[in-house]
């Protein structure tokens, strides 16, 4: 236990000590995957959602949630974030859709947390937009893509290609 970062000597959850740390630029990206049933699917293609687009409605929420992390996540430092974006996209072939977040800060410590729970507030709106017509859709594969700065630099999951420079 005296090697846990996060409990000190007796054994109590801590705050890790940042404040001698310089900024860097920060930068992570996730994803969520929700498999659609075909009810869901087809009414996405057709835009006939009765609460309306789920989309645009799950990527405000995104943002939202990535905001709120420090709030959501025990011991995860309040930051100032320079950027979040989320996007939902429907994926044909899969009849799924993917969510991506990328939060950038230029701080002291990284932000992966905000791009998890950016994608993962993001799905829960979604499936509330759509739980109406059917409740089978399933979560998958919430996965870190990659990170940038700090101490630790660049770190890209397996089989990923550039995310796009808009975000």
């Amino acid at each position: 236990m005296a090697d846990w970062s996060h409990f000190d000597g007796a054994g109590r959850p801590i705050m890790v000590d940042v404040g001698g740390k310089a900024p860097t630029l920060r930068r992570a990206a996730a994803e969520a995957w929700i498999s659609l049933p075909d009810a869901i699917y087809a009414a996405i293609k057709e835009g006939g959602l009765a609460k309306g687009d789920p989309m645009p409605v799950a990527e405000l929420a995104g943002i939202m949630g990535a905001k709120k992390t420090p709030e959501l996540i025990p011991l995860c430092h309040a930051i100032r974030l320079d950027s979040v974006s989320v996007r939902c996209e429907l994926d044909d072939a899969k009849k799924a859709v993917r969510i991506e977040c990328v939060a950038m800060a230029n701080d002291v410590t990284g932000v992966e947390m905000e791009a998890f729970t950016g994608v993962s507030i993001a799905s829960l709106v979604f499936y509330d937009m759509c739980k109406a017509l059917d409740k089978g859709m399933i979560i998958t594969n919430i996965r870190l893509l990659e990170k940038s700065g700090g101490k630790s630099g660049a770190w890209r999951a397996r089989g990923q290609g550039d995310i796009s420079d808009e975000r």
